[in-house]
């Protein structure tokens, strides 16, 4: 086995069981729990998910390595994203069921860009502002997608167990 292909393997399983954590976290909630904020914060189990739809999976995916527009990103509107990013607003109209299945095809569309690139293939579309020695390749990006996704599997199992008592990990 090459080299590369054992670290393409053990970051795409990382990452893949972080997004099904995700998608465990929220399973079996009803819609009404799904949009109550269960943090101070103010966030809600799928704002969260739609944070990571656009600003994980489409932004670092889709817009900076595979150099997409980032013409999906929501406006900011101060009056309904009560100071979060706009990434995490999801509209009261909005079907939840939706918000997760663009999750999901989210999800699809960055495997296929993932499984087309070297994983020293540089992002054709980083931010100006960025350091020169940052998110410098696609396996640097794989990295912070997956500390970034665990993280935020980790608030949701602190938000799940304040939701409903489940507990994800019992130790």
């Amino acid at each position: 086995m090459h080299p590369d292909d054992r670290s393409r393997s053990l970051l795409l399983g990382a990452l893949d069981a972080q997004r099904s954590h995700i998608l465990t976290a929220i399973d079996g909630l009803t819609d009404e729990q799904l949009r109550t904020p269960a943090l101070p914060s103010g966030w809600s189990p799928i704002g969260l998910v739609r944070h990571l739809t656009l600003g994980g999976e489409r932004f670092w995916f889709h817009t900076v390595v595979a150099g997409e527009p980032l013409d999906y990103w929501p406006g900011d509107d101060p009056a309904l994203d009560e100071g979060r990013p706009a990434d995490w607003r999801v509209a009261p109209d909005e079907s939840t069921d939706a918000v997760v299945r663009e999750y999901r095809d989210a999800i699809e569309r960055s495997d296929a860009i993932i499984a087309a690139l070297p994983l020293d293939a540089r992002p054709p579309r980083p931010e100006p502002d960025w350091p020169d020695h940052a998110f410098q390749d696609l396996a640097a990006v794989l990295m912070h997608v997956i500390i970034d996704t665990s993280t935020h599997a980790g608030h949701l199992d602190a938000a799940r167990e304040l939701i409903d008592g489940r507990q994800h990990l019992v130790l």
